[in-house]
């Protein structure tokens, strides 16, 4: 986690839309700042020193290759939110990512292995491709600028590349990462997605083995082993092995594109570029570190992308309704438009082949089929398919939930999950004929499917019953407007941030709190309306629930109703009469899935698949499908997870 340190004179406190809040770190490009959004939204601000600034035709330049990073799809990096290079303080702001850079955990921890290094390579690479299909160029990749996050590597700093080789000398641009800067960039001649995929094949083997394989004591030594030296990746693993070997190749041309890569790393056929499928299966696997990594069978992510459940497991259905499963949610078709920001499944930006292997590939083969016939026996001891193959009787009984040491590995071995929800929201969480509906209920089958459930029991659970009802097994998640607070539950997510805000009617002549200086709001028992008397002088009518503010919101009897905004999307999205979210976002409320204190495995796997759902789209789908006859703009960025453990 990066130390922040309090601001010094002379540092502003403000810069676009974020107010500075400490310094994160100072270096050769300039100072990075946390910044927070009136809306809380975090981001490392990123000041750039005046002489990287360039002239106005530089600036011009640099502002359209900002934009187009801005358009980097969210695989494994951290997206610019914000730039400003015009003015006299240039600066570029990015998500914030609370982790450590990969230099620090190998200078402190010492090499990675196995599957960390794979998951590593992988998320890497798959930052690369998305950054290579924007058409942008990192430039500066190196440990420094992968971060190691609760979800995963992140590659950061792919919007400022540019900026700071505006001199075009290499003495200014190779200062503090000359070791990781490719041939051509020494020789001055063309830098592409090619230079990246040395940089990348440089931090890999740094990984794995601790050491800058091109240091040297000064930029001339470092320089000359870039052009002449030849890396030992011996100690690497294949196919790993084969892919960091020519991604050093000394000539362009012989190295694979950043799509290539990923695709061999993930054991696919690398004739076509990387599809979102692709993608998404890279993000998949680098961001659970739950589960041991195996390649799945060539040619299977085409026809959609597998869950982190299914890393280990036989491909299963997922469904929002426990069915057939959604074809846009798995990749096997078109998304309905609006749904998914997806790109086009564009070839490589430079598909040039990977240098054929020989014999070798035979061997790499006969590997591949031997960890599959392995990963299957797995699954068949998980389903007592070998004592049946074996003449034995399978264990008629599943385990007793209480031997299980996460959710996640009780999902797995039996394919059944139950999750507690709130049963009264309309739009929400409601339970009617029978059944469950609602925004909370199609997310969490979202949630049980992938991490691999076939079988999910919803059962209604009251606020003060939620803690006991996890800790004693009767349910294994709880879904149900569960605000993260101190209680002794590990807490997931948030899967959505709410405001305390208030509805108003869509014809009404109020367009912000203010306007309902001296007017009548209803009063249900609810903080909210607290929240609203700190900001204005109103008159309260006291109600029972919400149905009750309902109807006098109905009736012109009240101005307004306050609460939580989701909530209040739910009661009106079912009226006839037309509503309102007024937007004064008084106060947060962050909706998370509460896990039985200690279930770090689980908690870590739901985080990672909010933050999935999110990346693709499906949230904002599913807010709009049961809040569509409400003015209501929910939050559709993705929520900064809460740590596990």
């Amino acid at each position: 986690m990066p130390q922040i340190s309090p601001l010094v004179a002379g540092d502003p406190g403000q810069l676009g839309s974020f107010r500075l809040v400490g310094r994160v770190g100072e270096g050769g490009q300039g100072i990075v700042y946390l910044g927070v959004t009136d809306e809380g939204e975090q981001a490392a601000i990123k000041l750039l020193h005046v002489k990287f600034s360039g002239d106005t035709i530089a600036r011009s330049r640099f502002a359209r290759e900002l934009k187009a990073a801005q358009r980097v799809a969210s695989f494994c990096t951290a997206r610019v939110i914000e730039a400003d290079l015009d003015g006299d303080t240039p600066y570029i702001a990015s998500e914030y990512i609370d982790g450590r850079a990969l230099r620090d955990i190998v200078d402190d921890d010492g090499p990675l292995r196995g599957t960390a290094l794979d998951r590593l390579a992988i998320g890497t690479a798959t930052a690369l491709t998305a950054i290579h299909h924007a058409s942008i160029v990192h430039r500066d990749f190196k440990p420094d600028n992968v971060l190691i996050a609760a979800d995963g590597p992140r590659v950061v700093d792919f919007g400022i590349a540019r900026i700071i080789d505006s001199s075009g000398t290499i003495t200014s641009r190779a200062i503090g990462t000359p070791a990781y800067m490719a041939p051509e960039q020494i020789a001055g001649d063309d830098v592409g997605p090619y230079t990246d995929v040395f940089a990348w094949g440089a931090v890999i083997a740094f990984a794995a083995t601790g050491e800058t394989v091109f240091e040297g004591n000064s930029i001339a030594v470092v320089l000359n082993r870039i052009l002449n030296h030849e890396v030992d990746v011996s100690m690497l693993p294949e196919p790993l092995r084969g892919v960091v070997r020519s991604a050093l190749s000394k000539s362009p041309d012989e190295r694979p594109s950043a799509d290539q890569i990923l695709l061999r790393l993930l054991g696919q056929p690398e004739t076509v570029g990387a599809s979102t499928a692709v993608l998404t299966r890279g993000v998949q696997v680098a961001s659970d570190d739950t589960t041991p990594f195996i390649r799945v069978p060539a040619g299977t992510l085409g026809t959609g992308s597998p869950s982190k459940a299914q890393l280990m497991h036989p491909p299963e259905q997922s469904s929002v309704t426990g069915g057939e499963p959604i074809p846009w949610a798995t990749g096997s078709t078109s998304p309905p438009r609006g749904i998914l920001d997806e790109r086009p499944a564009a070839s490589a930006t430079d598909p040039r082949p990977l240098a054929p292997r020989g014999r070798r590939a035979g061997w790499v083969a006969l590997v591949a089929a031997i960890l599959l016939i392995a990963a299957a026996s797995v699954v068949a001891v998980q389903n007592n398919w070998l004592q049946l193959a074996l003449g034995g009787n399978p264990s008629p009984h599943p385990a007793p939930p209480n031997s299980f040491t996460s959710v996640a590995d009780k999902v797995a071995q039996t394919k059944k999950i139950v999750i507690g929800v709130k049963g009264d929201l309309p739009g929400v969480s409601l339970e009617r004929d029978g059944g469950f509906e609602g925004f909370d209920i199609e997310l969490a089958k979202l949630v049980a499917a992938q991490l691999g459930a076939k079988q999910t029991q919803f059962v209604r659970i009251p606020k003060f019953e939620r803690e006991k009802a996890l800790e004693d097994g009767t349910v294994d998640l709880v879904i149900a407007t569960y605000s993260i607070d101190k209680s002794g539950v590990e807490f997931a997510g948030p899967y959505y941030v709410a405001h305390h805000d208030l509805l108003v009617s869509d014809g009404a002549s109020i367009e912000s709190i203010d306007d309902l200086e001296g007017k009548k709001i209803c009063a249900p028992n609810s903080p909210s309306v607290g929240n609203v008397q700190a900001r204005v002088k109103v008159e309260l009518v006291t109600a029972t629930d919400y149905a009750q503010c309902m109807d006098l919101l109905r009736s012109s009897k009240v101005d307004a109703v306050p609460g939580e905004d989701i909530m209040l999307a739910g009661f009106a999205s079912r009226e006839n009469q037309r509503f309102k979210i007024l937007g004064a976002k008084l106060n947060d409320e962050r909706y998370a899935i509460g896990i039985k204190h200690g279930d770090v495995k689980t908690c870590k796997a739901a985080n990672g698949i909010i933050a999935e759902l999110y990346r693709k789209g499906v949230v904002k789908s599913l807010l709009a499908r049961h809040f569509a006859n409400v003015d209501f703009t929910p939050e559709l960025e993705t929520p900064s997870m809460v740590s596990c453990g």
